[in-house]
C-alpha cells in the first residue's frame, strides 16, 4: 500500500471476507478497511524487545486476529437484520504458552494495593464473590468509580502492556480541545504517510476537505489511523503530536504510559496501563465533544465526489461491541464509550464507562488469555455487573488520582489543600456549568449526518466537573 493514497477495498462484513455482491455506498458493508495477515508473537513484551508486528503488517487496531493470521469483525447491524446467517469465523479459542508474569514490582500510584501483582479486592460482609480467573483472564484489568475514582478492584492495574488503540484515548484529550469541530481542512498525500501496516482506516482521501467532526467520528467510530494522522498533521506533525501527549500523561499523573505513536500501533517501547487508561477516559469525559463521539453508534462518512460535484456519504458504526452489539454480544446497558484496541502486541484492550441508577463506573481490560470472540468485551460486561453490585459492598483498594497540579499520586495534599477532597467537593457540586454526560440508547441507533447529531434515545448525565477549576488547555 502507498504510503501516500488510502484504497478503499471491497469492504466487508469481516476484515478479509468480501462484502455481498451490489452493496451500495451508504450500508455497513461499505465501510472502507485494509487487508492484512500476521502470524507475528501475541506477546505484549515484544513491543519492547522487537519489531515483529511493524515488519509482518500487524493486524489493524480495530481488528482482531486469530492464530492461523485471518483478522475478523463483524458489522452488528447486519448481523440483527439476518444478512448474517450464522456467526462466521467467530475466532480460535488458544492460550499463549509464553504469558508473562506482571512485574514483581509496579508504581503504586492510587494505593500501595494497586502496585502489588494480582488480584486486589477487599469485600465486606454480603458483598458479591469477583468472577473467578477463568471468567476474567485478561492480564490486567481495574473497574473504579467514574465519579469519585475509588477503585473497587483490580489486578495488576500498573502492568505496562502495549494499549493499541485504546491510546487514541489520551490523543483526543490532548488535542481536541484545540479544533473547533466544524473547522475544515484538506487532507494532503503527506498527510497520510508513515501508517502502520494494517492498520485500521475510515476511508479518509488525500485532496478531499473533512470538517475537524467528521475526522474524531472517524477516530472513535472507525478508530481510524487516517483521521488521527490527519488531525496529527493539523496540530503540527506526528512528532509534535507524540511529545504533547506524553506531556498530558505526565500531567495526569499517567507514569506507566509511553507514547510513540498518536495512533497506538504498536511501535517498540509504547506502554501505558490499565490504569493509566482509566485516567484517560476520565479526563476525556470532561469534554462535552468527547462524550459526544466515543457514544455515538453509527453515523455517516463523507465519501467521494459524485459527477454532479456532491459528496456521497456512507455509513460507518463504532467498532466498540458494548456499544453496538454484535451477533454473539448486546449492547450493555446504560453504556456511553469510551474506547477499544486491537493489535499483534497489545491483543484486545478495551476501556467503557457505564451508568445504572446515580452510580457510573469505568473499567478497563487489557489482553485476556481466551482469545475468544468478543472477549476482551465480555469480560468488561462481567466486570461491570459485578461493580454495579459491589459499589457499597466493598472497601476500595485505591483510587483514580487527580492531574499533578493538585495531585502528586500519593494521596499527600499540595499546597496545604487536600486534593482529593477538592476532587470530591466539585463532585458534590450542583454547578449547572460543569456539564453532563450522555448515555445513548443503542435500540434505535445514533445518527450522525455530517455534523448534526440524531440520538435516537438518550439520558443526561449530570456530572459536575472531577478537577475543580480545570481550565481548557490551549
Amino acid at each position: 500500500m502507498g504510503s501516500g493514497s488510502i484504497r478503499r477495498s471491497a469492504g466487508a462484513l469481516f476484515r478479509g471476507v468480501l462484502s455481498a455482491a451490489g452493496a451500495k455506498p451508504g450500508t455497513f458493508s461499505d465501510v472502507p478497511t485494509t487487508f492484512c495477515a500476521s502470524t507475528a508473537s501475541t506477546d505484549p513484551s515484544a513491543a519492547t524487545t522487537a519489531t515483529t508486528a511493524l515488519a509482518s503488517g500487524a493486524a489493524g487496531n480495530a481488528g482482531r486476529t486469530v492464530r492461523n493470521g485471518f483478522p475478523v469483525r463483524t458489522v452488528a447491524a447486519l448481523a440483527a437484520s439476518g444478512l448474517l446467517a450464522t456467526p462466521l469465523l467467530a475466532g480460535t479459542a488458544y492460550a499463549d504458552p509464553k504469558t508473562p508474569a506482571p512485574p514483581r514490582k509496579m508504581s503504586q500510584i492510587g494505593g500501595d494495593r494497586l502496585g502489588t501483582p494480582g488480584v486486589q479486592v477487599a469485600p465486606r460482609p454480603g458483598a458479591p464473590k469477583l468472577p473467578g480467573p477463568d471468567a476474567l483472564t485478561a492480564r490486567s484489568w481495574i473497574v473504579s468509580d467514574a465519579a469519585s475514582g475509588k477503585v473497587l478492584a483490580a489486578k495488576n492495574p500498573h502492568w505496562k502492556l502495549a494499549p493499541a488503540s485504546t491510546l487514541k484515548m489520551l490523543f483526543a484529550d490532548t488535542v481536541m480541545p484545540k479544533f473547533p469541530k466544524n473547522q475544515k481542512y484538506t487532507v494532503k498525500p503527506t498527510d497520510l504517510a508513515g501508517m502502520g501496516a494494517g492498520s485500521s482506516l475510515v476511508g479518509i482521501k488525500e485532496n478531499l476537505t473533512y470538517t475537524v467532526h467528521d475526522l474524531w467520528l472517524g477516530v472513535f467510530l472507525r478508530s481510524g489511523n487516517d483521521a488521527v494522522h490527519t488531525l496529527s498533521a493539523m496540530n503540527g506533525g506526528t512528532e509534535a503530536t507524540v511529545a504533547e501527549m506524553q506531556k498530558h500523561a505526565k500531567e495526569l499523573n499517567a507514569n506507566d504510559t509511553h507514547v510513540v505513536t498518536p495512533d497506538g500501533y504498536d511501535a517498540p517501547g509504547q506502554v501505558s496501563s490499565a490504569y493509566d487508561l482509566s485516567l484517560f477516559a476520565r479526563s476525556g469525559l470532561h469534554n462535552a465533544d468527547f462524550r459526544e463521539y466515543c457514544s455515538t453508534a453509527s453515523a455517516q462518512f463523507p465519501g467521494d465526489k459524485g459527477k454532479d460535484g456532491k459528496r456521497a456519504t456512507f455509513g460507518i458504526q463504532n467498532t466498540n461491541r458494548l456499544l453496538s452489539g454484535d451477533y454473539d454480544i448486546k449492547p450493555y446497558p446504560g453504556i456511553a464509550g469510551v474506547k477499544n484496541g486491537s493489535t499483534t502486541n497489545a491483543g484486545s484492550t478495551f476501556t467503557g464507562v457505564a451508568q445504572r441508577g446515580d452510580r457510573k463506573l469505568l473499567v478497563t481490560v487489557m489482553n485476556p488469555e481466551k482469545k475468544e470472540h468478543n472477549e476482551a468485551y465480555k469480560e468488561a460486561a462481567k466486570l461491570l455487573d459485578w461493580g454495579f453490585a459491589a459499589a457499597d459492598k466493598v472497601e476500595p483498594v485505591g483510587r483514580l488520582v487527580g492531574p499533578r497540579s493538585e495531585d502528586d499520586g500519593t494521596g499527600a495534599a499540595k499546597g496545604g489543600k487536600n486534593g482529593h477532597g477538592n476532587t470530591q467537593a466539585a463532585l458534590n457540586s450542583t454547578d449547572s456549568s460543569a456539564g453532563a454526560w450522555t448515555a445513548l440508547g443503542i435500540t434505535g441507533g445514533a445518527l450522525v449526518l455530517l455534523g448534526v447529531v440524531a440520538m435516537a434515545v438518550h439520558r443526561r448525565w449530570p456530572l459536575p466537573e472531577l478537577v475543580r477549576g480545570r481550565r481548557p488547555r490551549k
